[in-house]
């Protein structure tokens, strides 16, 4: 009996831990041609969770996994906003199209936390009209924390009253009296820093600062943990002691990368932060120092080894993996992997039909701007130059088969090559294998004639390293181009950091510390 009872208790919990999201709901004037995507906000260097389509009817809808409770960026149209999300909910979004995600109606589980914490963003984009920061910050030491203390206490009785008044779960009520921590962390260390600029570099706050300064993170893990604002404003506490650490130590070191320096400097000169801390700190200078598409293959391993021996956490070394992969692809010699694939009349198609030949795989989908405004014209260029020494597979991501077979047809009409479906588009297989998503389309790579990956993923076909390997696969030589012929599609965007600017344009305070860098 205890037993059952035992599995009973076990099914329980499981079920109450879901970590599914579901969500849909409907834009106003919505277009099917834009995209909407969640990002786990507090992430390291986290990727889109689901790339949700918007149909004619401005409709939408879908489901996935939230890692943890807390905030997200929700984007739609090049814009993005925060909401706050928890596993096992169901909600409906709602808005216009004009102002979409930019204010947003939500109905359903998330609807009392999400209506708490729009009531707290516009009440901050409010109140920090009526305060001159810029003024404040060049006031003597006791007027500016006299001030700083005030805006705190503004805020958080703000928060009081909303909390009181929308009933929101404990969790997002802590989680922003720790963002506005994080914000008033900020303009303490924007106000220690201009007065040293100010002809005076021994300049020296009070213990009445340092206290007030401690005070506000006393729950520094949690805060590293939730909030990329803190870690910016660590990273620029650390900021000078780490010009000068690395000065001294890439004198001589061409190839040395700022995350090679940043590592060595948290075991050095950082032993009293945690190993949370330094986890965070190091994977978010990584993500936007180190991980980009113009990466060289020496830097790309160095960073392997970085995440594999310094990051400790297993999610933050996993998060990291995923966007280094994302970003940079496979490593030259892997073989290529097989996907599920099918083409128009529902046939399997294999990428091992290909051996012997070179070919060139591109994904895409019809949603994508870039496929028809800059893509096809430079592709039919390629194709018909190269045809006779390598094959083209088409790989199309649309949502449902359907869209494919009514848009492939049309739009790579007069390309010769093989064009196919992968099932399920940015959620199939062949998709997750090869670490396609949508801010990666369209996207090419180059396998060679024993079915090996030849090239790391490219975003531009006039990409000058991309023709180099095209040429070498096929023994021709093409003419030179201009490199800047097909638009770039900003890749190589941290969401990550994304989330962390948006927070501060939201909340429109001051503005954010840069990463640390060394000097060169």
């Amino acid at each position: 009996m205890k037993k059952y009872l035992l599995l009973f208790i076990i099914a329980v919990f499981a079920m109450s831990c879901s970590k599914k999201v579901e969500v849909k709901g409907k834009i106003t004037g919505g277009s099917p041609l834009e995209r909407i995507e969640f990002i786990e906000a507090s992430g390291v260097a986290t990727l889109p969770l689901i790339n949700i389509g918007v149909n004619k009817d401005g409709t939408f809808s879908g489901s996935f996994d939230a890692p943890k409770s807390g905030m997200y960026v929700m984007s739609y149209g090049g814009k993005q906003n925060l909401i706050y999300l928890k596993g096992g909910q169901k909600l409906e979004i709602s808005g216009n199209g004009m102002t979409f995600p930019s204010e947003y109606v939500i109905t359903g589980d998330a609807k009392n936390n999400n209506d708490f914490f729009q009531a707290t963003q516009k009440y901050l984009s409010t109140y920090a009209q009526t305060v001159n920061m810029n003024e404040l910050i060049m006031k003597d030491e006791k007027t500016f924390l006299k001030g700083i203390e005030k805006v705190q206490g503004d805020v958080n009785k703000n928060i009081e009253e909303n909390s009181k008044k929308f009933s929101p779960d404990s969790e997002i009520v802590k989680w922003k009296k720790n963002d506005l921590a994080s914000t008033l962390l900020t303009i303490l260390n924007q106000y220690e820093l201009s007065h040293k600029q100010m002809g005076n570099p021994s300049f020296k706050v009070t213990k009445a600062f340092t206290d007030f300064e401690n005070k506000l993170q006393e729950n520094k893990d949690v805060m590293v943990k939730e909030n990329p604002y803190y870690r910016q404003y660590l990273l620029g506490k650390m900021s000078p002691d780490f010009q000068k650490f690395a000065q001294a130590n890439s004198t001589g070191k061409k190839d040395i990368t700022t995350s090679e320096l940043f590592a060595e400097y948290l075991k050095k000169n950082q032993k009293d932060l945690s190993q949370t801390a330094k986890d965070y700190l190091l994977a978010f200078v990584m993500a936007q120092s180190d991980i980009h598409p113009g990466s060289p293959e020496k830097t790309v391993e160095k960073i392997k080894k970085i995440i594999d021996e310094d990051i400790k956490d297993a999610t933050i070394k996993e998060d990291l993996k995923k966007i280094q992969f994302a970003i940079n692809g496979f490593k030259i010699g892997e073989m290529a992997p097989e996907g599920s694939l099918v083409k128009a009349d529902g046939k399997a198609y294999n990428l091992s039909e290909n051996k012997g030949k070179p070919y060139l795989l591109s994904f895409y989908a019809s949603w994508n701007p870039y496929i028809g405004e800059s893509t096809i014209p430079v592709l039919k260029e390629v194709v018909n130059f190269y045809k006779s020494k390598m094959n083209f597979v088409f790989v199309n991501v649309d949502d449902t088969k359907d869209q494919f077979v009514k848009t492939s047809s049309s739009l790579l009409k007069g390309i010769t090559g093989t064009n196919v479906y992968g099932d399920g588009g940015l959620n199939s297989d062949i998709a997750k294998k090869y670490g396609v998503y949508g801010f990666k389309l369209p996207c090419f790579i180059v396998v060679d004639k024993d079915g090996k990956i030849a090239s790391k993923p490219f975003f531009n076909l006039g990409d000058p390293e991309l023709v180099v390997v095209l040429d070498k696969q096929t023994g021709l030589s093409a003419p030179k181009v201009n490199p800047n012929v097909q638009l770039q599609q900003g890749m190589g965007m941290d969401p990550a950091v994304v989330a962390a600017q948006q927070q501060a344009a939201a909340q429109q305070q001051a503005n954010q510390q840069p990463a640390p860098a060394p000097t060169k």
